[in-house]
């Protein structure tokens, strides 16, 4: 892992495979660990130069305040078109995860050139906030997991055992999320407990500017999309997803039944087979 710099701010990342294999990025949903290592290394296996990256204020990209970004939506949008250009190549497929889809949906509207195909996983077409009336917000069990008590940020072990509580309310893995959550807070630079909290949560979206709407812009994208998402997804319920792929000129949805919230190792292999079906440019 290390820091590229590009539209003015380092962004930290991590590729698997060769540098002449076509260019596929990922987007954290905020940090790159968001993209489980089974499936980038699928996807390098299957002649792809994979490339996962912290979005600003994660893990080893450039943080500065977490609690009040002095960037939009738009920036990190720019950041990932910029990136592609920053690693060597001029066009990549793009891939989202989380709010990082949301990213990537603006990335691929913005910089049309760039952006040869798009994955977009556990998402949603409007920003954080109110949703829109035909789409479904947070099951009400979500109630549970923002009523479990916060760890102390700077704790490692009680940050882990906390991602596992969370993930046992939100149907993924307890493990698989305590495992992940350790290696992300291993990776934060930081000691604050802000900036461990942004790490673990992605709380920088609740204070970034995302406007203007980008939803009713979606017909214009060109780019061939899949759209995946888990059937027991409780955070953005999988309503989200089937409406984003009926926006989306000839996308793809992929409803993966086992998968909640987070992709599970499990699902690396039918993941990357539906990713390696796009064109690469």
């Amino acid at each position: 892992m290390f820091s590229v710099q590009a539209n003015g701010v380092d962004l930290g990342v991590e590729i698997f495979g060769r540098d002449d294999d076509p260019l596929v990025l990922l987007a954290g949903g905020t940090t790159m660990l968001s993209w489980p290592d089974a499936l980038c290394e699928r996807l390098a296996a299957g002649g792809r130069r994979v490339v996962r990256y912290d979005l600003r204020d994660c893990g080893a990209s450039t943080t500065v305040d977490p609690e009040a970004p002095a960037y939009t939506l738009r920036d990190l949008a720019t950041d990932a078109a910029t990136l592609v250009n920053a690693l060597g190549a001029t066009t990549a497929h793009l891939g989202g995860f989380g709010v990082g889809g949301m990213v990537a949906q603006v990335a691929a509207l913005d910089h049309p050139g760039v952006f040869s195909a798009l994955t977009l996983v556990g998402t949603r077409p409007v920003a954080p906030g109110p949703v829109d009336d035909d789409l479904p917000d947070h099951d009400p069990v979500m109630g549970a997991l923002f009523s479990l008590p916060r760890p102390d940020w700077r704790d490692r072990a009680a940050v882990a055992a906390y991602a596992a509580d969370r993930a046992a309310v939100l149907g993924d893995d307890p493990e698989q999320a305590r495992t992940t959550a350790a290696r992300i807070w291993d990776r934060t630079p930081s000691t604050d407990s802000s900036a461990h909290e942004a790490n673990q949560l992605g709380m920088v979206f609740a204070r970034l500017d995302c406007t203007p709407r980008w939803r009713e812009r979606l017909g214009d994208l060109t780019a061939p999309t899949l759209v995946l998402h888990g059937r027991a997804n409780l955070f953005f319920p999988v309503g989200n997803g089937e409406a984003l792929a009926a926006q989306i000129p000839g996308a793809r949805l992929l409803v993966l039944d086992d998968m909640a919230t987070a992709l599970p190792n499990a699902a690396a292999d039918r993941v990357a087979a539906a990713m390696l079906d796009l064109p690469t440019g």
